[in-house]
């Protein structure tokens, strides 16, 4: 029984594609489960099998410690490490083939705080996936791809697991600007042309070294354009899953 993380920045379409995925799944015969770790989100487009909101109540923590609902997000994240015993439990006797897990909007919350690593590590002993997701519409500048080619880096330290990377989105833009950046995610020369071309002064010079750092330590960032509104590149998603789970790749 499998857990994939998915995580990416607010708005890059988290709930989404575990709602589209899942119900792919599905739709193929596969028993799946899906979590939801975001104890502050007021609506979802799935039915969690497994919710930290029957855990963690972020009214309560506002009304009980008189916190903004910042202040109480930040309290709620460290407590969900509290309640994994029992979310791992949970999961287990779901028992579903493969289990997704759909983390906070807040990137931060989960990923860059001491509670995220002892969550991915202590939710079950099975084995995990985290899935990256750059939002397409973001990406489509050199800074702002580079910027999240550094999260993702980040995300990778903060978490250490087999990490893969897609493209959200994808129907939102042309296919040219697509291509763009799958180029870039595949040849760290094309994206150093970019960056030479469309930047310049201080903005050139932090991403053209972050992008060096990152090659330089040999982390690929091959990515898969994917639309949570259209199915596409669910079909390569799911195998790219499959072999990352059977080879223990760590990145793809």
């Amino acid at each position: 029984m499998p857990i994939v993380f998915i995580i990416g920045t607010a708005g890059s379409g988290k709930s989404l594609l575990t709602a589209s995925f899942t119900n792919w799944l599905r739709i193929s015969q596969q028993d799946v489960a899906t979590v939801n770790l975001d104890p502050g989100v007021m609506k979802l487009p799935y039915s969690p099998d497994v919710d930290i909101r029957d855990y963690v109540n972020i009214e309560k923590l506002m009304r009980q410690y008189d916190l903004g609902p910042n202040g109480a997000l930040v309290m709620a994240a460290d407590l969900i490490a509290n309640e994994i015993g029992n979310i791992s439990r949970e999961i287990e006797a779901v028992n579903a083939d493969i289990v997704f897990v759909d983390t906070p909007g807040q990137m931060e919350l989960f990923a860059f705080r001491a509670s995220g690593p002892y969550i991915v590590e202590e939710l079950t002993k099975e084995n995990k996936v985290v899935v990256y997701l750059f939002d397409a519409v973001f990406s489509t500048a050199p800074l702002n791809y580079v910027s999240n080619l550094f999260l993702s880096a980040a995300v990778y330290n903060r978490l250490f697991k087999a990490q893969l990377h897609l493209l959200s989105k994808s129907d939102l833009l042309p296919k040219r600007e697509i291509d763009k950046i799958i180029d870039w995610s595949a040849n760290p020369k094309a994206l150093e042309n970019s960056i030479e071309t469309e930047l310049e002064g201080t903005k050139r010079l932090l991403s053209r070294n972050m992008a060096q750092a990152i090659s330089q330590l040999g982390l690929g960032f091959s990515m898969l354009p994917i639309s949570a509104r259209t199915g596409e590149g669910f079909l390569n998603f799911n195998i790219l899953l499959e072999r990352i789970l059977a080879r223990g790749e760590k990145y793809t």
